[in-house]
């Protein structure tokens, strides 16, 4: 079962230290949503659990340092879905899908049989079928979405990490995507995302990890993590949660008044 351990991770860009000597250990089998105000690190730490930026520390996939990996390797075992993706080649979706399987590929190679099996596989569990002759750049903002998580899905990699995947989407197809992220949880994936919508990442993840200026300050199920105290020293608001459901629930009255 895959593991991810990362150990005093550190990341400045330029002078600014973005993120702060962060360990914590993630495990299969679980969904952790990792939360916190705008410019509090997450996605630089996505990232560096990716060795896409220069990092202190060591991030570790099986005890294997991602920064050692080649490319192609880890993006065998890490797949990875970043936020803000903008198409602009007019692929059809199952081409678009099928760029998930290039880490699997020699250069110059064809798809192969167990390739184009993985492609229809992803397709198949992101509901994208019925659009694979679709024009990609034609598509819907919540299509986009389901096809880029195909996309993702397509590499069959033991982990996943997601970049804010709600980010511009309704409602409707918000739940959509974290539907998919619980079920590949379920099916023994790593998985984690990066989130802004608390009472959404309550409702699907097993566990919260809080960033508030670089540095994790909170770590645990969304039950013991969402507080009112917390959100008003992290997010400086006011809140009211309710937990007497299957989840906690976010309510949020406006910008915490200072103490007199």
């Amino acid at each position: 079962m895959v593991t991810l351990t990362l150990d005093r991770v550190g990341v400045a860009l330029g002078r600014r230290r973005v993120v702060r000597d962060i360990s914590a250990a993630f495990a299969a089998g679980t969904l952790t949503g990792v939360v916190g105000p705008n410019g509090a690190g997450k996605s630089t730490l996505a990232r560096a659990m990716l060795a896409l930026v220069p990092a202190t520390g060591a991030v570790r996939i099986d005890g294997d340092d991602v920064a050692a990996l080649p490319r192609a390797g880890l993006a065998r075992r890490i797949a990875y879905l970043p936020q803000g993706q903008t198409l602009h080649w007019p692929l059809t979706v199952e081409r678009l899908v099928g760029l998930g399987r290039l880490p699997h590929l020699a250069p110059m190679s064809r798809i192969a049989d167990g390739d184009a099996a993985a492609i229809e596989r992803a397709m198949a569990r992101a509901d994208v079928l019925d659009l694979r002759d679709r024009i990609a750049t034609e598509l819907s903002g919540g299509e986009r979405a389901r096809t880029l998580f195909a996309r993702a899905l397509a590499v069959e990699a033991p982990a996943l990490i997601a970049d804010e995947p709600l980010a511009s989407l309704d409602p409707g197809h918000q739940i959509d995507v974290m539907e998919l992220l619980r079920a590949e949880a379920d099916t023994g994936k790593l998985v984690i995302a990066v989130l802004h919508d608390l009472t959404m990442a309550a409702r699907y993840c097993d566990r919260l990890l809080v960033i508030d200026r670089g540095t994790i300050v909170a770590d645990g199920t969304p039950r013991d993590v969402l507080t009112p105290d917390l959100l008003r020293a992290v997010y400086g608001i006011d809140a009211r949660i309710e937990t007497g459901g299957d989840w906690p629930t976010v309510t949020t009255f406006g910008r915490a008044q200072p103490p007199d």
